[in-house]
């Protein structure tokens, strides 16, 4: 199974989803914490003024109308042993007097609250303590009603029950939490997969079309967007397959038609050219008329151009059917470039100098084929060069490497990429030339054909160099 990478989106989405639940839970746990502790301090707090105030209506009314300090502590010490569980320490003031009793310390902001509001007020403070500060009317004591005697009883409970079961739900809400996203992680790898599958089958078909097998499809299921995606991609595949199609049709429809009149073409060529050849030699002998003659020189050298140019498409298009095949033998690099000079009455040192191993070694090539190389890239060379024209050798355990350097101008930068092209012209005022333009495209085919490399650049000092790279595997004898 192949991992995803740390930044695949597989583990984006995955990480995403965790995240999302982690905040959800994070979100619920806050909210419901907040719920609870605001519930159990509200419900403490509420059962504690509702105590107190039972005690304090159940004991104020015994006080006199001008309790001292005594009658005060009596009462608070009263109200302390009726708290009963809730532990509270009271005290009370007299006329925002200083509190009498164990309740301590009392905040100002808490007497002037009580005071100027003449209700039940509280606060919470740091232990945890809930402070409250009650009142005490009149009408508790049986005068009239609703007039505030000056007696403020103040409460201190502690909270620490309440805040032991706060902490007990924080850390529930924690061992809740831990578990649930671990849990999201199977929702999350399942997701994940669910909607990087279609993702997978996707790739996986464009890798399939890029290699050629342009039938490939998918099956749409659902009506999401990854279906439609799908979709998307089946008409993309299938508009590919009819243009490809369409576009072998009429590649193998143009070679035919090269190979046929090429083929058809041979024949009069043939013809043409013996029926010249005779009236070559009538020219040169002086047996026609001066115009006559020019005329059946220039005519006799036009069609010698077009019997090459007629062997060079036929040569073309049995490369482009894939016809083309190597006859490999035993040859030495000397014979193959000496071979090609003498053939073609190229002389040496004028027209070419030589730069040959100076052991015969033997490499593994089509002859014929290698000599058309080395004729198109001289002829090349001293066509649009300056002569000599170096043939310069080189023969390792893997590779036979062959550069042709001329001391012409060399080739403008934007020709180089294109001079391997067909029928490429760099000169564009150059409508004819002596050769076919097939010569260099034609050297390239059969270098190719080796599974070698043609590569053309400026010789530092020079013209113009092709450098042809042969892979020839061993090396040996002859046998």
């Amino acid at each position: 199974m192949k991992l995803a990478p740390a930044r695949g989106l597989r583990t984006r989405l995955i990480v995403a989803f965790l995240l999302v639940a982690a905040l959800s839970a994070l979100i619920t746990a806050a909210l419901t914490f907040r719920q609870a502790r605001s519930g159990i301090l509200q419900r403490t707090q509420s059962a504690a003024v509702h105590d107190l105030r039972l005690q304090v209506d159940s004991l104020a009314p015994n006080l006199p109308a001008q309790p001292t300090d005594t009658d005060l502590r009596g009462l608070t010490q009263q109200l302390d042993r009726v708290g009963g569980s809730r532990g509270w320490n009271t005290a009370v003031s007299r006329n925002d007097g200083p509190p009498i009793g164990t309740a301590s310390p009392i905040s100002t902001s808490l007497r002037t609250a009580a005071r100027l509001d003449n209700t039940t007020v509280y606060e919470r403070t740091a232990g945890p303590r809930l402070l409250i500060a009650m009142p005490v009317n009149y009408d508790t004591r049986g005068a009239a009603a609703g007039k505030p005697s000056g007696l403020v009883v103040y409460a201190a409970l502690t909270l620490r029950a309440e805040q032991a079961d706060i902490s007990a739900l924080i850390t529930a809400a924690w061992a809740g939490a831990i578990p649930a996203l671990a849990l999201a992680t199977v929702p999350a790898l399942f997701a994940a997969r669910r909607v990087l599958r279609p993702v997978r089958q996707l790739r996986t078909a464009a890798e399939k079309i890029t290699s050629g097998a342009l039938d490939t499809r998918l099956d749409v299921t659902g009506k999401d967007e990854l279906a439609e995606l799908t979709g998307t991609f089946n008409t993309m595949a299938t508009a590919l397959e009819r243009d490809d199609a369409e576009l072998r049709r009429m590649e193998a429809n143009a070679r035919r038609f090269a190979a046929d009149v090429s083929h058809e073409l041979r024949t009069p060529l043939a013809a043409m050219a013996a029926v010249t050849d005779a009236l070559d030699e009538d020219a040169h002998s002086g047996q026609l008329p001066p115009d006559t003659a020019d005329a059946v020189l220039l005519i006799s050298d036009e069609t010698r151009k077009l019997a090459r140019m007629v062997e060079d498409l036929m040569e073309i298009s049995r490369f482009d059917a894939g016809a083309a095949a190597l006859h490999l033998d035993d040859v030495s690099p000397r014979t193959l470039v000496h071979k090609t000079l003498d053939l073609r009455g190229w002389r040496e040192p004028e027209e070419v100098v030589t730069d040959l191993p100076e052991h015969d070694e033997r490499v593994r090539v089509d002859a014929r084929r290698i000599d058309v190389v080395l004729a198109n890239l001289i002829a090349n060379a001293l066509r649009h060069g300056a002569p000599p024209v170096t043939v310069r050798v080189r023969v390792t355990d893997e590779s036979m490497v062959i550069d042709i350097v001329d001391r012409g101008p060399g080739i403008p930068e934007d020709v180089l990429p294109h001079v391997f092209d067909r029928f490429y012209k760099g000169d564009a005022a150059r409508t004819r030339s002596e050769g076919s333009g097939l010569g260099l495209a034609i050297a390239a085919e059969n270098v190719r054909l080796h599974r070698g490399t043609l590569t053309a650049a400026n010789y530092p000092g020079a013209g113009a160099v092709f450098t042809v790279t042969l892979p020839i595997g061993t090396l040996g004898e002859e046998p």
